[in-house]
């Protein structure tokens, strides 16, 4: 008798990744925005502006290392209290115009107290998601990032054109404070922990080992797409494709949003070697196509198999980070995870923009699909060899 699957769409599991919405589309969309305050209020320099949006992810990291370490000794649901009222309260101080070093300074806070806050959101959906349905729930859960990366810019760009700074950051605020509230009404369950060893300071209270292979392909792939979420605009511009660029990340997550629930249980079900390997294909035929784009079509396809490739990659990466855990050292798999996934887009740009001036965007781009390719054959030696393997073993016991 076939036993029902067990629930996913659970009041806290929406609550949670409400909560991971409402951070994520604050952050996306100071990303678009605070650069041009810079500049506007403060006279900013080109690289001071780079800054000021740059500073926001290495708070992040820092805030990531220091919570994954913690959070289990702190409180999953008080760690996120914790975040979340440093990440409104922060949010107040983009009212304060003290200078360009205080803008530094806030967002630079502001970005730790994220760090805190979406790893506790991470954590605590990959622990109330069924072990069943691991891949399937963090697929659902990240569409929440998702939504966010295409809603966020297009508020940003949508209120710059509108309405005043002073009115954009009290709408973050406000979005902030609800966020707040609807972490109020989330049950987190307790974790055993009673038989953990305590560490002293040693890399293993920082990172979790057993996620680090997963977490490197992560930082892989998320080099190659920081390419796309940093330059597209400047690409269109010099193609002559700027109306249709603005579309890019709504196809980029339309695509995720269909895909992500078939590539969730076909994880569950099949092993991430099946949504893995041809979603590198897809992710560099992409990179591809974007690299030769001369048409509004050619470039939001783009979008859309860069959708279908990085977007479930992202996803699936996650859910073999926590699956490979312990329980009781989840929020350092989930912690381990986002630092790689910020250092790959938060300095990817950085050493790409050496780059660009020797290739120009569409070679970069082109480069960018090889680069991919290659890191098939990493995940193959990192991850996905294990994986066969591990499976073959289990078909081989179940047949006996």
């Amino acid at each position: 008798m076939n036993q029902p699957r067990p629930k996913l769409w659970t009041k806290d599991f929406i609550i949670v990744s409400s909560v991971n919405f409402f951070l994520t589309l604050i952050f996306y969309l100071l990303m678009v925005t605070i650069a041009v305050f810079a500049v506007d209020y403060y006279s900013a320099s080109t690289s001071q502006a780079g800054l000021v949006t740059g500073i926001f992810i290495i708070g992040t990291l820092i805030g990531r290392l220091y919570i994954g370490r913690a959070i289990d000794n702190i409180g999953r649901k008080k760690t996120l209290y914790i975040g979340l009222v440093l990440f409104t309260l922060t949010t107040l101080l983009y009212f304060f115009n003290l200078g360009i070093a205080f803008l530094l300074f806030t967002r630079f806070i502001h970005g730790i107290a994220l760090g805190v806050a979406s790893t506790a959101t991470g954590t605590i959906a990959a622990q109330i998601i069924p072990a069943a349905r691991k891949g399937e729930g963090i697929g659902y859960f990240s569409m929440s990032t998702t939504l966010a990366t295409a809603v966020g810019p297009f508020i940003g760009l949508l209120m710059m054109q509108k309405v005043s700074f002073q009115m954009i950051f009290a709408f973050c605020l406000a979005i902030g404070i609800i966020a707040l509230i609807t972490s109020f009404f989330l049950y987190v369950p307790a974790i055993e922990t009673s038989g953990v060893k305590k560490q002293g300071f040693q890399i293993s209270s920082f990172i979790e080992p057993k996620a680090v292979p997963i977490a490197f392909i992560t930082l892989a792939i998320a080099f190659g797409y920081s390419g796309v979420l940093s330059f597209i605009n400047f690409y269109a511009i010099e193609v002559d494709l700027v109306k249709a660029a603005s579309f890019f990340f709504l196809i980029y997550s339309a695509a995720v949003l269909i895909s992500r629930p078939f590539t969730g249980r076909l994880m569950d079900l099949k092993g991430a070697n099946y949504v893995m390997y041809p979603a590198f294909i897809l992710f560099a035929a992409g990179m591809f196509v974007l690299s030769t784009a001369n048409s509004s079509f050619t470039l939001l396809l783009a979008g859309a198999l860069i959708g279908l490739g990085f977007g479930n990659m992202q996803s699936c990466t996650q859910a073999v980070a926590v699956k490979l855990t312990p329980a009781h050292r989840m929020g350092l798999a989930t912690s381990t995870f986002f630092i790689f996934l910020d250092a790959g887009l938060g300095f990817g740009p950085y050493l790409l923009g050496f780059m660009i001036p020797v290739t120009g965007y569409g070679k970069l781009y082109g480069m960018m699909a090889i680069f991919v390719l290659l890191s098939a054959i990493l995940y193959f030696f990192l991850h996905g060899k294990k994986e066969s393997a591990a499976l073959k073993k289990l078909n081989t016991s179940v047949s006996a």
